[in-house]
Order: C-alpha cells, then structure tokens, then sequence
C-alpha cells in the first residue's frame, strides 16, 4: 500500500491511522494505529538483514498461482533492463576524497568516544568537518592549473595522514572485531578513492586522465556506477532487471545490476530464477539486441534453451558487410559477392578466425571498390559462435520472428508500470535496500494486474462494495433527526455525520466475512 500510494513512511503510519480506506484493506478498528513509523523501517531492516527483500514478491506470485494462473504451461518470457538513479550524492573528485576523509573522521571520532568536530579539530581536518563543501569554502583560482594542483595536493595529503592514523588504531584493536570491521570499510573505500583517481607523479598528484574501471562515484552509495543507455544517455546509479511473462505480463523475476553492468549479465540465472518462482518451465526466452552477444546465446544453446534475440545490423564503412559473403564453418570455406571462393581459415586470438581471400583474386575483382579499403586482399571475421549467430540472423529475416517483437514489448510496458510506481528514482542507499524497493513495485504490480484481470476477485469486490454502504449507513442520522436539528433546507445542504457506536463492528464484520470466502 505504500509503494502503491507513493508514501513516505511517516505517511504511511497518518494513513493507516486516519484513512478509512486505509483501515478496511487492513483490517483495523478505526481509530487504531496499527504500527509506528519505525516499525516499517524495523520490518524493511529485518528483511534485508536476512536478504529476504522478495519475500512479498514471491508471496504475489504464490497468490497468482492459487488463482488459477501457471498451471505448468511453458512459459514465453521477456527479459529487459532500466536504470534506477542512485540515492547518494555524485561529486567530483576534490569533494568525493573529502567525503571519503569526513567518513573516516567519524569512526575514528566514535570510537574515541569524542564528537567528530572536536576530533577533526584536533587532527588540524577541521575543513572536512565545516557545513560548507571542501570546494566552495577554500579560496582556490579554479583558472590556475599550479593552484589546482596545490589544492589537490593538500587533500591527498590529508588523506594519507588520515589513513595511516586508521593503520596505528587498528594495530590496537581486536582483529575482525566490529571496531576493527568499521575502520577497514572506511578506510578501504578512502583507498580506493584515491587509487582510482589519483595519479601519483614526481611532482606530485595530479587527477588520473579518463574514467577507472568500476568506479566509485559517491560515498553515500559506494554501489553506484556510472552507467550508460546510449551514447548520449548517461545515469548514475543501478539497473532493475526484470523478467516478464508475455502472455499474461506477470512479473516472474528481478533483480538490481551495477549501473555498469552489461545488460546480458546473468540473464540465464534470471531465467532459471524465473522458473523456481512460478514452478512453470520456460520454453522461450525474448530480449532485445543487448543479449544478442555470442556469449549468451553460448550460454542458453548450452543450457538447452531457446534464446531469441535480435542480431545487431553490420556495417562496413560503405563497403559490402560481412553479412553479403556466404560463410560455412563447418566446410571452412567462403563466398564472396562476386563468386570467389577461399578455403584460407586462420585463427585469431580471441578464439574467432578469419578467411582470407588473395590479393591477387580482389585486385581484378569488379566489385573491389565496394569490398576493399585497403591494398591487400579481403577478410572476413568469424565470431567463435558463428553458427548461432547465423542461425540468429536468418530466423531474424523469416516472417515468425515479427511474434517475438510483438511480444518483447510486454516487458517494456512491464518496466513502464514499474516506473509509474517510483523505481526511476532510489528510495534508499545501496543495492540491497533499491532491490526491496524494487520487488515491493514488482508486487504491487503485479498484484494491480490480478485485480485488472479480474481473477476470483469479483466477490470481493462486491463485498467492499456492500462494506462501504454499511459504513455510510452507520453514518448518516436519520433525516426527521436532521431535519427537526436544522430545519428542512439542511436535508438539501451539507449533512452533519455522526458516527453510529456499532459502526466499527459492523465493518469488522463484513470485512472478515468478505475476506473467508474461499474464492477471494
């Protein structure tokens, strides 16, 4: 009801307390409060301590499955990612190292037993601590690369220091001790920040040129990456992977990736995950072009499964792409455009191979203006999974590849649910508590979409329905008592509502009597 309502939790304690509605769905006498603001962050802390984060998710499932729903058919999936934006604050370089000291600071200062100001102040890192950001309390001339440099210097010596303070105070700790446990976390993520970004010269530090491999971008939520949809598309953050049954678009599984995770990453175990939720066996499994990998479809062939996945379109600079040659690996041989045969098949070191054709067969070739670039002869490149991608494209060209697009939409429409129901942005920091918020979106979809299909759920509506004119009834006094208390124009006007003393009873009732019918 939370994440179906979009409500904080202090909205979500008011909500239950005052709203009707609210209290009827859950089964509450009015005027209760059913539980504390910190009971749902107790509740939601419990669940990801124990990585239990799809346990209402499956429980969904469980009811879909007692309604009538995957009854051992084999199931036609669809599988598609989308980005999440991340909780925590992305900065540069200058205030990330900042934050990654201030984070330092504080374990130090706890366990000192010592306020962090205080402790800042007496390691001469009192500018860590300020309210102000690093950078908009120094007085630097952003113009002057000398300055910059200076200024940077400063900080990675701040940190150096910082670190080998933690290096002398763990010596004095217990090893794998929580204390020693919180200094190692921070600390290590204060290397890694300077590794990452730092380069260390003679002449001092000076920014790393270009991106690091994995790189952190925030200290609040050292699980966020960098992450890209296209070339012009860029996010910070995580990826919700979902996987969608087409014929009836439940949601059958997710999951939360890095924000520079490939797309592909785990798509089997999505799959597999996919049939242990519903118990129903996948027979296809629909993704667009960024599964299309040799390495996936690898994966599936040797799994035994069926993959169908678009292949990228080739091209060559204007010249005849490597699709136009008639490849067969098998009998090691090519054809060309204009005929020419070749049996040279060299490998590569990346486990592909290629054909050669002669120099002497191209120079007098025809069509050699639009085949080769160079002065040599042409090549061809054979992926080491040829055959499935081949196998791919002419599948991809026949007119039953058009169900399988038609049907692939499904989980974007899935996603675009998902979406509406607030997982573009992260609730909360790090991966573990963004896939709570993301099973939760995926159960109130797919329980949304159970009552749209209308499965055994008419009953229960009919009862709601009755519920809501008792309670109007209990309500609403009789009209000779308004009448003789205001006069006869009130009738016409705004009643006055007095709540009848059976009133929670009777809806307590109906409910209760609604909610035991076996087909509810």
């Amino acid at each position: 009801m939370q994440t179906h309502d979009h409500a904080s939790d202090e909205e979500t304690r008011d909500w239950a307390t005052f709203d009707l509605r609210w209290q009827v769905a859950l089964g509450v006498p009015v005027g209760s409060q059913p539980f504390a603001k910190s009971t749902l962050q107790e509740f939601r802390a419990q669940l990801v301590l124990h990585e239990e984060q799809g346990k209402l998710f499956l429980a969904s499932l469980a009811l879909i499955k007692r309604k009538g729903w995957f009854r051992g058919q084999r199931l036609t999936v669809a599988e598609d990612t989308t980005f999440i934006l991340g909780r925590g604050a992305v900065k540069d370089t200058y205030n990330l190292l900042a934050d990654g000291i201030l984070q330092v600071l504080r374990v130090l200062a706890a366990q000192a037993g010592e306020e962090v100001a205080a402790y800042a102040a007496r390691q001469e890192l009192a500018r860590y601590v300020a309210e102000q950001s690093l950078k908009s309390q120094s007085a630097v001339d952003w113009d002057d690369p000398a300055a910059l440099r200076r200024f940077l210097a400063g900080i990675v010596a701040d940190a150096d220091r910082v670190l080998e303070v933690v290096r002398v105070a763990r010596e004095a700790l217990e090893p794998e001790s929580v204390a020693e446990g919180a200094l190692k976390d921070a600390a290590g993520l204060l290397a890694r920040l300077l590794l990452q970004d730092i380069e260390r010269r003679e002449d001092g530090p000076a920014l790393r040129q270009g991106v690091a491999k994995d790189r952190v971008v925030s200290v609040h939520d050292p699980e966020m990456r960098h992450g890209r949809k296209s070339q012009a598309k860029r996010f910070d953050g995580h990826k919700a992977q979902v996987v969608v049954d087409t014929d009836e678009a439940w949601i059958t599984a997710v999951a939360v990736l890095p924000g520079n995770a490939p797309d592909h990453e785990q798509a089997l175990a999505m799959v597999e995950a996919s049939e242990a939720n519903t118990g129903c066996a996948v027979a296809t499994t629909v993704v667009d072009c960024a599964y299309g990998d040799g390495g996936t479809r690898q994966a599936f062939a040797e799994a035994g499964r069926r993959l169908v996945a678009k292949v990228a379109t080739m091209t060559n600079q204007g010249h005849f792409p490597k699709t136009v040659f008639v490849l067969d690996v098998a009998a090691g041989r090519c054809t060309c455009p204009a005929g020419v045969i070749t049996h040279d098949l060299r490998p590569q070191g990346n486990g592909g191979q290629v054909f050669h054709f002669a120099a002497t067969s191209c120079h007098r070739c025809p069509l050699r203006i639009q085949c080769v670039r160079g002065r040599g002869g042409r090549t061809v490149q054979v992926h080491p999974q040829e055959t499935l991608l081949q196998e791919a494209r002419a599948f991809q060209s026949s007119p039953a590849f058009q169900e399988y697009r038609t049907r692939r939409q499904v989980v974007e429409h899935r996603l675009a649910r998902l979406v509406q129901l607030g997982i573009r942005q992260a609730r909360y920091f790090g991966a573990a508590k963004t896939l709570f918020q993301l099973c939760l979106a995926a159960t109130v979809a797919n329980l949304t979409l159970l009552a749209h299909k209308g499965a055994a759920l008419l009953p229960a509506v009919l009862f709601l329905a009755l519920l809501l004119a008792r309670v109007a009834a209990a309500y609403r006094p009789a009209p000779k008592q308004i009448a003789a208390r205001q006069g006869p124009m009130a009738l016409i006007r705004r009643p006055s509502f007095v709540p009848a003393a059976s009133m929670s009873h009777s809806y307590s009732r109906t409910f209760k009597m609604a909610v035991s019918r076996p087909d509810f």
